[in-house]
């Protein structure tokens, strides 16, 4: 396929049907230590952040100092929950299986989470080696700092500019757009909200798909249009 030597997939909301079950876990962790919020508002305002980013982002907001303990006590209930309910994204083994060029996976989630999800729904062959954490780099080089995607990029032996990502966060996007790769926005997951395609070309995807069977399709004709420019 001319125009991208890689894709690069997000992992949560993009390959596994997470990110709701995260902001179920989180909006109840949140709501018992006052700070009422919903899992749909979760979904909208942190999709893509770290549990603990968004702990530190909402003690700024509203001057609410929490527990130390949040940190642990969500990786554990987030850790049985996926473990008990998560599932993959419909379509993925097709989109993967229609797209001759490299792959990988660059997510803010732990390799330990990762791997439990992925081997969970099935999807781990279809990327493995090649899943890389921002967590195995530092606790500072989350997303959206783009230091993930450009790792990936690197480590697959491949150009920034020669990368199209598939991201379902406006945090994700930024980051690919920082590291200087291409983006298509993913709103095809269970958090999906009425403004979140919107939300992730106005970050900087060039195009958004709610079916994981229309992303061959789409990432042909983004290569394709690219040849023409």
């Amino acid at each position: 396929m001319d125009g991208f030597d890689l894709i690069i997939f997000d992992c949560d909301g993009v390959l596994v049907d997470s990110e709701i079950i995260a902001a179920e876990v989180e909006s109840g962790l949140l709501t018992e230590a006052g700070y009422p919020i919903s899992a749909e508002e979760m979904g909208e305002r942190f999709a893509g952040m770290t549990w603990r980013n968004i702990l530190l982002q909402i003690e700024r907001e509203a001057s609410i100092p929490f527990s130390a303990s949040l940190l642990d006590k969500s990786e554990h209930l987030l850790d049985l929950r996926l473990a008990q309910d998560v599932q993959a994204i419909p379509g993925v083994e097709f989109a993967v299986s229609r797209l001759p060029i490299k792959r990988c996976i660059c997510s803010n989630s732990s390799t330990k989470r990762l791997d439990m999800m992925l081997t969970k729904v099935g999807l781990k062959p279809l990327f493995a080696p090649n899943i890389f954490s921002a967590k195995d780099l530092g606790p500072d080089r989350v997303k959206p700092k783009p230091d993930i995607f450009l790792h990936g990029a690197s480590q697959m032996g491949v150009s920034p500019d020669k990368v199209v990502v598939v991201e379902d966060s406006v945090h994700g996007v930024h980051a690919a757009r920082a590291a200087g790769m291409r983006v298509i926005g993913f709103t095809g997951a269970s958090h999906s909200y009425p403004a979140h395609a919107d939300k992730l070309t106005d970050a900087g995807a060039e195009t958004a798909i709610s079916r994981m069977n229309d992303l061959p399709g789409v990432v042909a004709a983004l290569a394709a249009w690219d040849n023409v420019l």
